[in-house]
């Protein structure tokens, strides 16, 4: 079953375009927008399931340059 998740992203200052570029060009990533405040960057996640989720999360977001932190929410129901 598929897992949908938004990605709250905090970026180190000045990043926040190379990390919003590296993450609209990921597979699974529906959306991604910089915005004022905090966190940096908002991004909207499919995943297969929540295992797929988990590695996308782990060994892909995390590993962008200037990613600081994440918070993910997944969604429950649409």
């Amino acid at each position: 079953m598929a897992t949908k998740a938004y990605i709250l992203m905090k970026v180190k200052t000045g990043k926040s375009q190379e990390v919003l570029a590296t993450l609209k060009a990921m597979p699974g990533v529906e959306q991604a927008h910089a915005c004022f405040g905090q966190p940096d960057i908002f991004g909207l996640i499919n995943a297969s399931d929540d295992r797929a989720l988990s590695d996308l999360i782990m060994t892909k977001l995390h590993t962008i340059p200037g990613v600081e932190e994440t918070d993910t929410h997944i969604v429950v129901q649409e």
